[in-house]
C-alpha cells in the first residue's frame, strides 16, 4: 500500500497566480457604442426621478449591470502568430450585447485589442473557424482564418486578409460550430416539428458551409443497416444534440436526448457516390406514395417561403431532392447551381465588398419560425403530385451536401443511466504523458468525468475507441502543454491526472486548501474530528513514515462525494469562513487554466512544466521511448511529483534532482552515495526523493555520527571563525568507510530496477548524442558521472576503458561501486539491442573516414536526430552510397524503438542534381539541417558536411529552393528565390523609389520619382541625368532672349518678344512626350493621394528684368486649343510613370479625375497610360461607360486606346463591342448614324487593331480593306483628315498580320490603293452610302493615292514584316525612270523604301554600302526640276534605308549599325548648312534628320550615348526657321528614346513591337500642335507596347544596395556569328534574351552565379520585371568595385583572412603539448579532420577537380600533424610508456599520465585490454607476427610501431 499513501500525499505546487478579467470587458467600456446602450437604458429613470428619487435611478441601473452580465461570453485559444511560429500567449475573444472584441497578449496588463467588430443585433456566438480554399493550380489548399460572428439572421465572416462577408441563415441556428472543413450549423428544432403529422421526411436539422460564399448545405450521415448494408441519408433527428466538434481528427460527439447516449462521429468530406445516392433516394422509392413523401419536403420548403420570413436567403433551393425533369445522370448534380457558383468563383478572387448576396433563389429556402398554414398537406398523395408541385415554382437544382457522418462509438447502456439529463457539459481530447489519447466527457448531473481511450489504426484510415474509465469530478480541464488534465472533485480539492493515472493534489499558494485547515481564528468545531474521517481509511494510517512535512496539516481530505453533498456540517464549518473555494474550470490554454472561485472572482494559474532543462527533457524522452507505457507513465508521475513540489529546486539543481529521483527508482539508496550525497540543492528536499534510511534502532548508531562529520555543514563549522576564537580542535575523521570496503547494495524491488540495462544504453546514446552539439558541454559532463556509475555496477569494462578515453579527469575521481548480486542480475531485463562494445559516433566516423567496414549504427528515433543526420550524411557524402538517404537508411541505422514506427522519410528529388555533394546539401535542407545547426556541430564531424557546401558554394543550381541557398551561404540566391516567390504585385524596391517630399513645389517637374542609385551606377563619369532633365522639364517659365532694336517701338518689341515665345512653345509643348519615355514606369503611386501631374508652362521670362512674357495679353494671334494636346501628351507622360506592379484599383483611377474643366486632357492623356501600362482592366466597366458619355472628344479617345493597349491581342468581346460603336463600318446598315467625332474614329479603328493583333480576323480584315479606300460621302463627311483615317485602318489591318487569307487578295487590292488605278465597284453592305459623290472634291473613279498610298504601303509592310518575300518587295522598289519618280510623291518613296527592307528582314545590314543600294540609279538629266526630283527622292529613300535599319537593330546597341546612322546624321547636318540645302527643301532635310535621329535612338535605346545625346542637344536649342511643333516632337522623342526608363529599359524586335514602333515613329510629323492630319497625335505613345525591361542590377545581398559586378554573356550562334561571349559590367541592358544562351556572374569579387538561357527565359525574365535586380554576394577578404576599382586592396587582403576551426584545432594541439588535456574532445576532431583529408573519397575528388580550393591550407595539416605526433611521443620517451604498459596489462596507472595517456589511445585508436586479450598477442616474438594478428583489430602501422617495444618481450626483435 505504500504506493498509494506516498501518492495520496503528494502535492504540486501551481505557479504565477493572478486574478484574471477578460480584457474585452474593459474595452467594451471604453466602446463608444457602450455609452449610448446604457443612456438609452436609464431614459425612464429621469421621468422617475421626481417621484421616488434615487430608488429609481439604483432599480434601472441594477437591471443594466444585471442584464450586461447575463450577455457576456468570452472564449480562449493559444496564440497563432502569423508567421507560424510558436508563440506563448493567450487570444482571447470577447461577446458581449453586440459587440465581439478580439484581444491578444499573455497576461492582464499586457493584451492589447487586435480587432473590434459591432454588429447590428445581438450577437448570439462568436468563434475563430479556418476556411481551406483549394487552388486551381497546385495540391495545396490555401487557409483562410475568419473570425464567425452568428447573428440571429445572418453570420458575418471576417478574414485576416481584411475580407468581409455576410452570408444569410436561411433558418434559425442553435449552434455554429468550427470544423477543419468550414462551419457547421445546427438548426434549433421549433416545436411544431415535433410529430409531423402526415408521414413525410422531416427536415435536416445539421448543415454545413465551407466558404462565406457558398451555400449552406445538409449534412449527410453514413450508418450501418441492419444486414451491413450502410444507409446514406441526411441528419434530420432532432434528438441528436452536437455537444463537440473537434478539427484534429475530425470527430463530433452529439447526444441522443431521447435514449441519454452519447456517439462519436467521424466527420468528412463527402464522396461523389454518396452525393448521387443522397439525390437519387426518391428514384429509388417504387411506390408513388413515398414519392409524395419526399415531395412534400419541397412543397413545405416552398410554402415555408411564402410566409413574411425575417431575411430574404441566398440559398439554392433544397427542393427537389429528386426532380422528374431530369435524368439523374446529369452531371449538374456533381456541379453547384450555376447562380452561386459564378459569385462564388468570382469571389475568390476579389475582396467580395460589392454583392455578396446573390437573391438568384430568393426565397427558396426559409425556415421561418411563424406557424404555417395547414392548408400546405392538401397536396394529393397520389402519382401525380410531383408534377403538382411544379406548378409551384419552376424547376431548381438540389442543394448537393458537402460533408458527411461516420458512426464511431456509443457508450454503453447502463442501468444507472436512465436519468433524463446526462447530456456532457464539457467535452476535450487529452493525451496523457506517454502520447495515448483519450477523449474525456464531463456528465455534471452524475459529477463524473468519463474518458475513453482512442486511437489510430494501423493503417491510419480510421479510429479506434476502448474501454471507459470514470473519475469522480465536479468540474475538469484538459492541460495541453504538459499533457495532463485538471480535475475538481466534489471536495474542492484540486487533482492532476495524466489520462487516468492520478499524478498528485494541486496546491495553489494564495488559496486556502480546501480540506478542512485549521487555524487560530476558526472555532473548533465540537465533534471530534476522527468521526468525520471518511470511511475508506482511517486517520493514522493515512499519514505514512513517508510524508511528514508535506501535508499541510494532520487533516485527511474529504474523500467521498456524496457525504459532501448531505454533510450540512462541511457546509458551515469549512466554506463558510473560508470564504472561497474553486467552483469550476475554464479556459484551459497550453499549460495555463481558470479557476472560478465561489465569490465570483476569477484567478488564472499556471501548471508547471515537466522539466526545463534541455538535458532532463532529453532523459525523460529517451526513458519514455524505451519503457513500457505504464512503468513510463508512473516514472514520469513520480518525476513530476519531486520536481514540482511546494517549494521545488531551482533550475541549476534540476539535474542533481533528476540523477536521485532516477537513481531511487532504480534501487539506489542516494544518501549513501558519496557523489550523490554531495549534489546541491537548493530548497528543501522533499521526502519523496531520499527516503530516510530504515533506522535500526532509535537511539541511533555511529553511522549517523560519520554522516554528520562528512557533511558540508562540518565543515562550514570548523571553519568559522568561532570554532578558532574557541580553539576547537578539529576532528580527526577516520576515512569513510563506504568509499572500497562497505559495498551497498540495490534494492531490486524498486520500479526501474528491472530496466537498469536498457535505461544505461539510452542513457549512452543520448550521451553520444550530446557529443555531437558543442553546445551542450556541461550536460556531458553531468551525464557521464551517472553512466560512470552504472556501468561500474553492471561490470561493463568496455564503457568503463570507453569513458575514461573521453573524460580521463572526471572518471578517476569516483570510484564506487554497488554490489548487485548474481540473483538481481537474473531480474534484470537484458534488452536485444544491448551491445557489449559502446557505440560510439566519432569512432564510426572515423572507420568511415578510414574505408573500413561499419556495422549500423544504433538511434533513438525523434531523441537522436543529430545522429541519424551525421551518419547518412557520411554515408552518402564519403561512402557515395546514395540510398542512404532514399528509404533504405537500415544498412546505416539500427533503430531502437518499443513500439514499430516506419523509418525515415523519403527524400524526393524535386531540383537538378548531379553530385554528390549536391545531393547531401538538398538532402539536408529537406530534413531541416540551417546553418546555425552546422556552427554547433563539432569542427571534425562537420567537416564532410562544409566540405560538400562549399563545393556547391562554388557551383550552384539557379533553381534550387530558398533553404539550400542559406545553407551553403549564398543569401544572394536565397534572397533571389524569395523574391521571385512573391506575387506579381509587390515588386522590390530599391532605396531612392521612395517619393522625396523635400523638393518644393516649383521643382515638380515630373521627373524626381527617378532611380537615382541606380542612374548614377549607369552612367557615372558625368551628369548627363541632370542635362536630359533640364532639356526635357516644361514645368518652369522659358527665356525669352530678344534684343530690343534701337528703331523699333516699345509696343513692336513686346510683340516680338511674344512671337518668340510663341516660337519657343512649339518646343514646350513638344517635351512631354519625350519626358515620358525618360520617366518610363519609374514610380509607384500612393494609393491615397492622387497622381502629380506637372503643369505645362506656356508663360516666359526676358531678361534682364524678368518680366513675365505671356501669350494670352492679346497683342498676336495665338491658334485655338493650340494646348490641347500638349497637355494630353503631359496626362500621358504622368501616367506613364507608374510602373505596371503598382497597387492601384479602379477608385484611385477616379479619384484622380480632376474638379476643373480644364484639366479633362490632361486626364484623357492619364487614362491612355494607365492602359499602356496595363491598369486600365481595373477599371469598371460603369465608369468606362461614364466617361464615354461625357462626350469629351480627348477622353473618348484617350480611353478607347488605353482599353484596347491593355487588352492586346485578345479579341475581347467586351472591348470589341465597346469599339464597334465608334465606327460606322462595323455597324449594321441599318443603324442611326452617330455622329463620333473623326479623331475618335480613328482612334476605334486602331483600338480594334490591337484587340485583334496577330489574330488573323476574317471579317475585321474585309471592313478594314474597304475603309483604306473609303470615297469622301456626301457632306463633307471624310474630308478632312481622310489620310490619318486610312493610314489608321493599314496600320490595323497589317496589324492583324493577315498571312493567309488568299481569297480576300488583300495584296493585290493593296498594290493598287498604293499605285492607284480604277477605283473597284463597292461591294457589300455599305456600297449604298456611296452612291451620292461628294459635294465638295471632286474625286473622279480613280483612287485617290495621296490618302490611300501611306496605308496600304505600311499594310504591306506589316501583313509580310521579316517573311523575306521577293515578289511583294519588287512592288515596293523605288522606280528607276524619271517619268515614274514623278509619279510618286517624295515622302511616299521613304514609306516604301522602309516597307521593302522591313519585308527582307534578313538582308538589311549595318553598313553605307547596303543604305546606298537602296537607292535606284537613274539617268540624270540636267533640268533643274529633275534635278530638284532626284534630290528630294534620294534623301527620303536613305531616310527609309536608315529608319528600317533603326527597326532592325532597335535596342540592340549594334556598334556597326550606330557608326553607319551617325555618318547619315552628320552628313544631313552639313546638307542643312550647306549651299545647296535650298535645292532639296529645308523642310525635306529636316524630316530626314528628324528620321536619322530617332533611327539612332532606337539603336541605342535605353543606352544614354553620349554623341546622340549631342545630337538632340543641338537640334532643342534650334527653335527657329522650319522648325515647327513635328520636328521637335520627333528631336525630344529621340532623347526620350535615348534614355527609356531612365536606363531601364530598352526595345523588342518582335513583331508587334515594330508594329508598335511604326505606328509611334511614323515618319510624317505633324506641323504645328493640333494636327492630326496624317497621323492622329496620340499614337505617339504607342512605343510602349515595344519597350521591355532589360537592365540588370547587381544589388549586394548584405548591404543591400547597387553595385558594380562583372558579368560573362554567351551569345547563341546564328547564321551572321558563331556563339560569342562578352564582358559586360553590370548594371547594363543586356541584349534581347531569346539571342542569349546564358549569362554568368564572374568571380573573383563576387560568388559565381549561372543564369541558363537554355531551358527557357522565364526566370530571368521575371527578375527583369521586378526591376532587373539580381543578387550577388561579395566573396571574404575582397571588396567592391566601387571602393577598389583595381582591384589591389582586396589581395592584400587575402594574405589576412584565417579561418575560424584552424585557430580552434591549433590551440587544441598547443594544449596537448603543454600535457593539459582533462578530455579528449578536441583531440577526436583533429583525428577526424586529418582522417577526412586522407579519406580515400576526398582524393578521389581532389583528382577530379584539381584546381578545387581547400578549406584549409594544404601546409597547415602536416604540420599539425606533426605537431601532435612529437608531443606523444615525447610523452611515450619521458615515462609514458611505462603507464601504457600497465594499462594494456590492466594495472593501475599513475594518476597523473591518465590524461595523457587517454590522448594517445585515442589518437592511435590503441584497442581495449580486453581485446588484446582476445587477439592472443601475447606471444608474438617478432612484427610481422604483431601486423598480421593487428589486421582484424583495424589499428594503423605507425601506431603499432609505437606499440611494438611494449607488445615483444625484446625490443631487438623489430629489426625483421
Amino acid at each position: 500500500m505504500s504506493d498509494k499513501c506516498e501518492e495520496r500525499a503528494t502535492m504540486i505546487a501551481a505557479g504565477d497566480l493572478q486574478e484574471f478579467a477578460p480584457c474585452g470587458r474593459q474595452h467594451c467600456q471604453r466602446h463608444p457604442h457602450a455609452l449610448t446602450l446604457q443612456l438609452r437604458q436609464l431614459q425612464p429613470a429621469s421621468e422617475l426621478w421626481s417621484s421616488d428619487g434615487a430608488a429609481g435611478l439604483v432599480g434601472s441601473l441594477q437591471e443594466v449591470t444585471i442584464h450586461e452580465k447575463r450577455r457576456e461570453s468570452w472564449q480562449l485559444r493559444k496564440g497563432v502568430s502569423a508567421v507560424g511560429e510558436e508563440v506563448d500567449y493567450d487570444e482571447e475573444l470577447y461577446v458581449a450585447s453586440n459587440m465581439v472584441i478580439w484581444s491578444k497578449g499573455s497576461k492582464n496588463q499586457a493584451s492589447t485589442v487586435y480587432k473590434a467588430f459591432t454588429v447590428d443585433s445581438p450577437v448570439l456566438q462568436a468563434l475563430w473557424c479556418d476556411f481551406t480554399i483549394p487552388q486551381e493550380k497546385s495540391e495545396k489548399s490555401e487557409v483562410e482564418k475568419c473570425i464567425c460572428i452568428l447573428q440571429n439572421s445572418c453570420i458575418n465572416v471576417h478574414s485576416i486578409e481584411g475580407k468581409d462577408y455576410i452570408a444569410a441563415l436561411p433558418f434559425q441556428v442553435a449552434n455554429v460550430w468550427p470544423t477543419k472543413y468550414g462551419l457547421l450549423f445546427e438548426r434549433s428544432s421549433s416545436s411544431h416539428e415535433m410529430p409531423p403529422s402526415p408521414p413525410r421526411e422531416p427536415l435536416p436539422t445539421m448543415f454545413s458551409m465551407l466558404h462565406p460564399l457558398d451555400e449552406i448545405t445538409p449534412l449527410v450521415c453514413k450508418s450501418g443497416g441492419v444486414f451491413g448494408s450502410a444507409r446514406v441519408q441526411y441528419v434530420a433527428d432532432y434528438t441528436l444534440r452536437i455537444v463537440f466538434l473537434n478539427a484534429e481528427p475530425s470527430i463530433m460527439m452529439t447526444y441522443d436526448t431521447v435514449q441519454s447516449l452519447h456517439t462519436v462521429w467521424a466527420l468528412r468530406r463527402v464522396k461523389p457516390e454518396e452525393q448521387n445516392t443522397v439525390l437519387k433516394f426518391a428514384e429509388q422509392m417504387g411506390t408513388p406514395q413515398h414519392v409524395a413523401t419526399s415531395s412534400s419536403l419541397t412543397a413545405h420548403l416552398r410554402s415555408l417561403s411564402k410566409g413574411d420570413s425575417p431575411v430574404a436567403s441566398p440559398f439554392q433551393n433544397y427542393s427537389s431532392i429528386h426532380s422528374q425533369s431530369r435524368s439523374v445522370s446529369s452531371p449538374s448534380t456533381q456541379s453547384r447551381s450555376p447562380s452561386i457558383s459564378n459569385m462564388a468563383a468570382l469571389s475568390r478572387s476579389h475582396s467580395p465588398a460589392l454583392g455578396v448576396h446573390s437573391f438568384s433563389g430568393v426565397q427558396r429556402f426559409n425556415f421561418s419560425s411563424n406557424a404555417q398554414s395547414p392548408k400546405r398537406h392538401s397536396i394529393t398523395h397520389s402519382p401525380n403530385s410531383t408534377s403538382s408541385d411544379s406548378f409551384l415554382i419552376p424547376e431548381t437544382e438540389p442543394i448537393v451536401p458537402e460533408l458527411c457522418i461516420d458512426h464511431l462509438w456509443t457508450e454503453t447502456i447502463t442501468n444507472m443511466r436512465l436519468e433524463k439529463n446526462s447530456q456532457a457539459s464539457k467535452v476535450f481530447i487529452t493525451t496523457d504523458l506517454c502520447g495515448q489519447k483519450f477523449l474525456c466527457f464531463l456528465v455534471e448531473s452524475q459529477l463524473q468525468l468519463r474518458c475513453v481511450k482512442f486511437q489510430e489504426s494501423n493503417d491510419k484510415s480510421q479510429l479506434i475507441f476502448g474501454s471507459v474509465t470514470n473519475i469522480q469530478a465536479k468540474d475538469a480541464a484538459p492541460v495541453q502543454g504538459i499533457d495532463t488534465l485538471l480535475v475538481l472533485e466534489g471536495s474542492g480539492n484540486l487533482v492532476l491526472y495524466s489520462g487516468v493515472v492520478r499524478v498528485g493534489k494541486v496546491f495553489i499558494p494564495g488559496l486556502p486548501a480546501p480540506s478542512l485547515t485549521m487555524s487560530n481564528q476558526m472555532p473548533r468545531p465540537s465533534t471530534p474530528l476522527d468521526s468525520i474521517s471518511t470511511p475508506s481509511k482511517p486517520l493514522n494510517k493515512h499519514l505514512g513514515p513517508l510524508e511528514e512535512g508535506v501535508l499541510l496539516s494532520p487533516v485527511p481530505e474529504l474523500r467521498d462525494s456524496s457525504k459532501l453533498h448531505d454533510s450540512s456540517y462541511i457546509e458551515d464549518c469549512t466554506f463558510q469562513q473560508l470564504g472561497t473555494f474553486i467552483h469550476a474550470l475554464r479556459d484551459p490554454v497550453h499549460n495555463r487554466v481558470t479557476l472560478e472561485l465561489s465569490n465570483n472572482t476569477m484567478v488564472r494559474i499556471t501548471i508547471p512544466e515537466i522539466a526545463t532543462s534541455e538535458l532532463v527533457k532529453r532523459c525523460l524522452q529517451g526513458l519514455k521511448s524505451i519503457l513500457p507505457k505504464e512503468i513510463a507513465v508512473q516514472m514520469l508521475v513520480k518525476w513530476y511529483n519531486a520536481y514540482n513540489a511546494p517549494g521545488g529546486p531551482s533550475y541549476h539543481s534540476e539535474w542533481n534532482l533528476f540523477v536521485t529521483c532516477l537513481m531511487n527508482m532504480m534501487g539506489y539508496n542516494t544518501e549513501r552515495l558519496a557523489w550523490t550525497r554531495n549534489l546541491d540543492f537548493e530548497g528543501s528536499l522533499s521526502p519523496v526523493i531520499a527516503p530516510k534510511k530504515a533506522r535500526p534502532s532509535e537511539t541511533g548508531s555511529d553511522e549517523d555520527w560519520e554522516y554528520l562529520l562528512n557533511s558540508d555543514y562540518h565543515r562550514n563549522f570548523e571553519s568559522h571563525p568561532v570554532a578558532k576564537a574557541l580553539r576547537l580542535e578539529p576532528l580527526e575523521i577516520s576515512p569513510p568507510k563506504d568509499d572500497f570496503s562497505q559495498s551497498l547494495s540495490l534494492d531490486s524491488s524498486t520500479l526501474l530496477f528491472t530496466h537498469i540495462p536498457a535505461i544505461f544504453f539510452v542513457l549512452h546514446l543520448i550521451y553520444e548524442e550530446l557529443k555531437l552539439n558543442s553546445l551542450m558541454g556541461e550536460g556531458i559532463r553531468s551525464l557521464v558521472v551517472l553512466l560512470v556509475q552504472l556501468a561500474r555496477d553492471l561490470k561493463l569494462e568496455a564503457y568503463i576503458d570507453y569513458y575514461y578515453r573521453d573524460y580521463p579527469a572526471l572518471v578517476k575521481t569516483s570510484r564506487q561501486t554497488c554490489i548487485v548480486d548474481q540473483v538481481q542480475t537474473g531480474f534484470m531485463h537484458h534488452p536485444s539491442f544491448f551491445s557489449a562494445e559502446p557505440p560510439s559516433i566519432f569512432q564510426w566516423l572515423s572507420s568511415c573516414l578510414k574505408g573500413e567496414g561499419v556495422q549500423p549504427y544504433p538511434y533513438l528515433p525523434g531523441i537522436c536526430e543529430r545522429t541519424k543526420l551525421v551518419v547518412l550524411s557520411v554515408a552518402l557524402y564519403i561512402l557515395g552510397d546514395e540510398r542512404a538517404v532514399s528509404n533504405e537508411a537500415s544498412h546505416y541505422l539500427y533503430k531502437i524503438t518499443s513500439g514499430n514506427d516506419a523509418l525515415i522519410c523519403s527524400f524526393r528529388q524535386s531540383t537538378s542534381v548531379s553530385s554528390l555533394a549536391e545531393k547531401l546539401v538538398i538532402w539536408m535542407t529537406n530534413v531541416g539541417f540551417t546553418l546555425r545547426d552546422l556552427e554547433s556541430l563539432p569542427f571534425g564531424v562537420a567537416l564532410p558536411i562544409r566540405d560538400a557546401i562549399y563545393y556547391c558554394r562554388e557551383q550552384p543550381a539557379s533553381d534550387w529552393p530558398e533553404a539550400v541557398c542559406l545553407l551553403i551561404g549564398r543569401q544572394d540566391l536565397s534572397k533571389q528565390a524569395c523574391e521571385g516567390n512573391l506575387q506579381k504585385g509587390k515588386s522590390v524596391m530599391l532605396s531612392s523609389d521612395i517619393p522625396s517630399g523635400s523638393e518644393s513645389e516649383e521643382d515638380e517637374d515630373g521627373m524626381n520619382d527617378m532611380n537615382e542609385e541606380v542612374m548614377s551606377l549607369i552612367w557615372s563619369e558625368d551628369l548627363r541625368v541632370q542635362e536630359v532633365r533640364r532639356l526635357l522639364q516644361s514645368a518652369r517659365p522659358v527665356r525669352v532672349n530678344v534684343v530690343q532694336m534701337p528703331e523699333a517701338s516699345d509696343h513692336e518689341y513686346i510683340e516680338e518678344k511674344e512671337n518668340r515665345l510663341l516660337q519657343l512653345c512649339q518646343r514646350t509643348m513638344a517635351l512631354p512626350v519625350g519626358r515620358g519615355m525618360f520617366t518610363l514606369f519609374s514610380y509607384h503611386p500612393v494609393p491615397t493621394e492622387q497622381l502629380p501631374i506637372p503643369k505645362l508652362n506656356l508663360t516666359g521670362r526676358a531678361p534682364p528684368r524678368n518680366t513675365t512674357v505671356d501669350l494670352n495679353s492679346g497683342n498676336i494671334d495665338v491658334p485655338p486649343n493650340m494646348a490641347c494636346w500638349a497637355s494630353f501628351h503631359n496626362g500621358v507622360a504622368a501616367g506613364l510613370k507608374i510602373a505596371p506592379a503598382s497597387q492601384i484599383d479602379s477608385a484611385w483611377i477616379v479619384y484622380n479625375k480632376p474638379k476643373i474643366a480644364e484639366l479633362a486632357n490632361e486626364y484623357a492623356g492619364f487614362l491612355m497610360a494607365l492602359g499602356l501600362n496595363g491598369h486600365l482592366t481595373k477599371l469598371a466597366t460603369l465608369n468606362i461607360h461614364d466617361y464615354l458619355t461625357k462626350g469629351h472628344e480627348m477622353t473618348s479617345i484617350g480611353l478607347l486606346l488605353g482599353v484596347s493597349a491593355a487588352k492586346l491581342g485578345t479579341m475581347d468581346m467586351a472591348i470589341t463591342r465597346l469599339l464597334s460603336i465608334h465606327i460606322p463600318a462595323l455597324l449594321p446598315p441599318t443603324s442611326t448614324e452617330l455622329d463620333v467625332p473623326h479623331n475618335v474614329q480613328v482612334a476605334a479603328v486602331i483600338g480594334i487593331g490591337l484587340v485583334y493583333q496577330g489574330t488573323a480576323h476574317r471579317h475585321t480584315a474585309e471592313v478594314l480593306l474597304a475603309e483604306i479606300g473609303r470615297p469622301p460621302g456626301p457632306e463633307m463627311e471624310y474630308c478632312t483628315d481622310r489620310e490619318s483615317y486610312s493610314l489608321k485602318n493599314y496600320y490595323m489591318l497589317g496589324w492583324g498580320n493577315l498571312i493567309g487569307m488568299s481569297d480576300l487578295n488583300v495584296p493585290e487590292q493593296l498594290y493598287q490603293y498604293m499605285v492607284g488605278g480604277h477605283r473597284r465597284f463597292q461591294a457589300g453592305m455599305h456600297r449604298e452610302k456611296h452612291k451620292s459623290p461628294s459635294y465638295q472634291i471632286k474625286e473622279g473613279d480613280t483612287i485617290n493615292v495621296d490618302v490611300t498610298c501611306p496605308g496600304a504601303t505600311l499594310a504591306l509592310a506589316m501583313i509580310y514584316l521579316k517573311t523575306n518575300n521577293r515578289s511583294i518587295a519588287d512592288w515596293l522598289q523605288a522606280p528607276d525612270t524619271m517619268y515614274l519618280l514623278d509619279f510618286v510623291k517624295p515622302e511616299f518613296l521613304l514609306l516604301r523604301t522602309l516597307a521593302r527592307c522591313l519585308i527582307l528582314w534578313d538582308d538589311i545590314l549595318p553598313n553605307s554600302k547596303w543604305v546606298n543600294s537602296n537607292v535606284p540609279q537613274v539617268e540624270t538629266l540636267t533640268h533643274f526640276l529633275f534635278m530638284l526630283l532626284i534630290r528630294q527622292a534620294h534623301v527620303y529613300i536613305i531616310a527609309g534605308a536608315c529608319l528600317s535599319l533603326g527597326f532592325r537593330f532597335a535596342g540592340s546597341e549594334n556598334l556597326a549599325a550606330f557608326k553607319c546612322l551617325y555618318k547619315y546624321a552628320t552628313d544631313f547636318l552639313k546638307c542643312l548648312s550647306a549651299p545647296t540645302a535650298s535645292i532639296t527643301g529645308h523642310y525635306n532635310l529636316e524630316t530626314c534628320l528628324s528620321v536619322l535621329l530617332l533611327s539612332l535612338a532606337m539603336v541605342m535605346a535605353g543606352s544614354g550615348n553620349l554623341k546622340v545625346l549631342q545630337l538632340c542637344r543641338f537640334m532643342h536649342k534650334k527653335t527657329g526657321g522650319e522648325m515647327n511643333y513635328g520636328f521637335h516632337l520627333a528631336h525630344h522623342m529621340a532623347l526620350g528614346l535615348l534614355f527609356l526608363g531612365g536606363g531601364r529599359y530598352s526595345l523588342s524586335t518582335s513583331n508587334s513591337s515594330i508594329a508598335a514602333l511604326l505606328c509611334a515613329l511614323y515618319p510624317h510629323f505633324p506641323v504645328h500642335s493640333t494636327d492630326n492630319r496624317y497621323h492622329l497625335q496620340a499614337l505617339r505613345h504607342l512605343y510602349v507596347l515595344a519597350a521591355e525591361p532589360r537592365l540588370l542590377t547587381p544589388v549586394d545581398v548584405d548591404s543591400n544596395t547597387p553595385c558594380y559586378a562583372l558579368i560573362e554573356v554567351t551569345y547563341k550562334g546564328t547564321q551572321w556569328y558563331a556563339e560569342a561571349t562578352e564582358e559586360l559590367m553590370a548594371p547594363t541592358l543586356l541584349p534581347e534574351l531569346h539571342l542569349l544562351k546564358q549569362i554568368r556572374v564572374k568571380g573573383p569579387r563576387y560568388w559565381e552565379l549561372l543564369i541558363d538561357l537554355s531551358k527557357g527565359t522565364h526566370h530571368l525574365k521575371s527578375i527583369l520585371s521586378k526591376g532587373g535586380i539580381l543578387y550577388v554576394k561579395l566573396r571574404a577578404g575582397q571588396l567592391s568595385y566601387k571602393e577598389d576599382p583595381m582591384g589591389w586592396r582586396s589581395l592584400l587582403a587575402q594574405t589576412v583572412t584565417h579561418r575560424n576551426s584552424e585557430a580552434r584545432a591549433f590551440k587544441a594541439v598547443r594544449r596537448l603539448e603543454r600535457r593539459e588535456m582533462s578530455e579528449t574532445f578536441e583531440l577526436w576532431q583533429i583525428k577526424l579532420v586529418l582522417e577526412f583529408f586522407s579519406s580515400r573519397s576526398h582524393q578521389e575528388r581532389m583528382s577530379r577537380n584539381p584546381n578545387r580550393g581547400l578549406f584549409m591550407n594544404s601546409e597547415f595539416l602536416p604540420v599539425m600533424k606533426c605537431t601532435i605526433d612529437n608531443a606523444l611521443d615525447q610523452w611515450l620517451q619521458a615515462g609514458g610508456d611505462i603507464s601504457l604498459h600497465s594499462y594494456l596489462s590492466g594495472q593501475p596507472t599513475e594518476e597523473s599520465q591518465l590524461s595523457m595517456l587517454a590522448c594517445f589511445l585515442i589518437y592511435h585508436s590503441v584497442p581495449t585490454p580486453s581485446q588484446l586479450a582476445a587477439g592472443g598477442l601475447e606471444g608474438s616474438t617478432n612484427f610481422s607476427e604483431l601486423l598480421l594478428k593487428f589486421k582484424q583489430l583495424n589499428m594503423p602501422v605507425r601506431a603499432l610501431l609505437r606499440l611494438a617495444p611494449l607488445l615483444l618481450r625484446n625490443p631487438q626483435s623489430m629489426v625483421l
